[in-house]
C-alpha cells in the first residue's frame, strides 16, 4: 500500500514539474484549445487574437490609411456614328453601327480636401461623362481641370464634403527592394490591394510617355488600375500606376508608376494655370554613339549629341551647333536623350540656363534661354497600358 502511494506521489510530482517547465518555456502550448467540429472531429484552434491587433509583417495599416482616398473612375464617350448610318441600305446590311456609348474604367487618388483627384490622362481622355465612386460608396460627377498627355496625368475635381485625402510621400527617397502596395479597381471587381517591391527606378525609353521616369514594381497591376495609388509601407503615396508590360493583357510582374514628385509638379501647374509649362530649346538630340562621334568629329565619351538645330530657335540663338555634345544642364550631367529632354522640360521659359558642351575636343559653356515647349500631338495609348 505504501509503495502504491509512493509511486502515485512521484508521478504527480513529475507531472507538476513538467507542467511548470512547459508553462515557463512554451506557454503557447497550453493556450491551444481543442473542441469538436460539428460534434464529429476534434480539432486544435489557435487562441483568439486581441481586438485591434495587427499580425507581425502585416501591411494592413498602410492599406487602411490609403484606401479611402483611392477612387474608381467610370467614363463614357458617345459613339462615333458612321456618315452612312442613316442610309437604309447600309442599315439593312450592317445594322445599327456605333449606337452604344464607349465605356471606360480606371482609378484615381484624392490628393486634396478641396476635391482634386490625380489620375491618368488616358483614363479620362475624350470622355463625355466621368463618374467617380469613393470607397465609402459615395458618387460624384468628375470635372476635368486639366491634362498633361506628355506625362499621361490628369487632374479632376469633385464636389463632396469630408473627403479622405492621401498623404504624399517622397518618391526621390525610394530604393530598389522597398515594399510597396498598389491600390485600384482592376477589371471593375472593386477596390483591390496588391503587394510587391520596387523592382527598378528611373525607367525610361519605353515609348509610353514623352517624359518617362517610371517606378517599376512587381505589385500586380491590371486593367482598371490605371490612375490608382502606389503606396509605401507607411501608407504614403509614392506613384500613380499607369502601365504594365504584358503579353496576355494581365499582370506579368512588370508594372510602371509615375513618381509622386512628377505628379505633384503637374498637379500644381494645372491647378494654378490650367496647364503644364515646360522649357524647349529647339534641337534634335541623339544618344552618343561611336558612329555619330566619328561622323561629327567629336572626342566626347558621354553626353547627348545634337544632330540638328532649329533655325532661330533658343539653342541656335545661344550658339549651339550640330555636332555639339551636351554634357550638362544647370550643373546636372545628362547621359542620354531622355535625361536631356527631362532636364530641358524642367527649365523655366525665358530664364537663361548654363549648358555644358563639348565641341570637337574643346569644352565650353553657353547660356541658353529656353522658350515655351510646343503642344505635343495627341497621344495614342499603347496596348501595354493598364486601362
Amino acid at each position: 500500500m505504501k509503495r502504491t502511494w509512493l509511486l502515485f506521489a512521484q508521478a504527480v510530482t513529475v507531472l507538476l514539474a513538467a507542467y511548470f517547465v512547459v508553462a515557463t518555456l512554451k506557454p503557447e502550448w497550453l493556450n491551444r484549445r481543442t473542441g469538436p467540429l460539428n460534434g464529429l472531429v476534434s480539432v486544435v484552434e489557435a487562441p483568439a487574437a486581441p481586438a485591434g491587433s495587427i499580425a507581425v509583417g502585416s501591411l494592413s495599416a498602410a492599406a487602411k490609411k490609403a484606401s479611402p482616398a483611392v477612387v474608381s473612375i467610370n467614363t463614357s464617350k458617345a459613339a462615333q456614328r458612321s456618315p452612312r448610318s442613316n442610309d437604309p441600305w447600309f442599315r439593312f446590311f450592317f445594322g445599327d453601327q456605333g449606337d452604344q456609348p464607349q465605356i471606360g474604367l480606371g482609378s484615381g487618388v484624392i490628393v486634396s480636401a478641396d476635391g482634386y483627384i490625380l489620375t491618368n490622362n488616358h483614363v479620362v481622355e475624350g470622355a463625355d461623362e466621368i463618374d467617380v465612386t469613393l470607397n465609402d460608396s459615395r458618387h460624384a460627377r468628375g470635372k476635368v481641370i486639366g491634362t498633361d498627355p506628355d506625362t499621361d496625368l490628369a487632374v479632376l475635381k469633385i464636389e463632396l464634403d469630408k473627403l479622405p485625402v492621401i498623404v504624399l510621400g517622397n518618391s526621390d527617397a525610394l530604393q530598389v527592394g522597398d515594399q510597396v502596395l498598389a491600390i485600384g479597381n482592376p477589371f471593375g471587381v472593386g477596390q483591390t490591394v496588391t503587394s510587391g517591391i520596387v523592382s527598378a527606378l528611373g525607367r525610361n525609353q519605353l515609348g509610353i510617355n514623352t517624359f518617362e521616369n517610371f517606378i517599376q514594381t512587381d505589385a500586380a497591376i491590371n486593367p482598371g488600375n490605371s490612375g490608382g495609388a502606389l503606396i509605401d509601407i507607411n501608407g504614403n503615396l509614392e506613384g500613380i500606376n499607369t502601365a504594365i508590360y504584358s503579353r496576355s493583357g494581365g499582370s506579368m510582374g512588370i508594372g510602371f508608376a509615375i513618381p509622386v514628385s512628377t505628379a505633384k509638379q503637374v498637379l500644381e501647374d494645372i491647378v494654378k494655370a490650367g496647364k503644364v509649362t515646360r522649357g524647349w530649346i529647339g534641337v534634335e538630340p541623339n544618344d552618343l554613339s561611336p558612329e555619330l562621334a566619328e561622323t561629327f568629329g567629336v572626342k566626347a565619351s558621354s553626353g547627348v549629341i545634337i544632330t540638328g538645330v532649329l533655325q532661330n530657335g533658343p539653342a541656335a540663338k545661344a550658339g549651339v551647333r550640330p555636332g555639339d555634345v551636351i554634357t550638362g544642364v544647370a550643373e546636372k550631367s545628362v547621359g542620354n536623350t531622355q535625361e536631356l529632354l527631362s532636364a530641358v522640360a524642367g527649365l523655366k521659359p525665358g530664364t537663361a540656363t548654363r549648358f555644358a558642351l563639348q565641341r570637337g575636343s574643346d569644352k565650353l559653356e553657353l547660356d541658353v534661354t529656353p522658350g515655351l515647349r510646343p503642344k505635343s500631338p495627341v497621344r495614342r495609348v499603347p496596348s501595354s497600358d493598364a486601362e
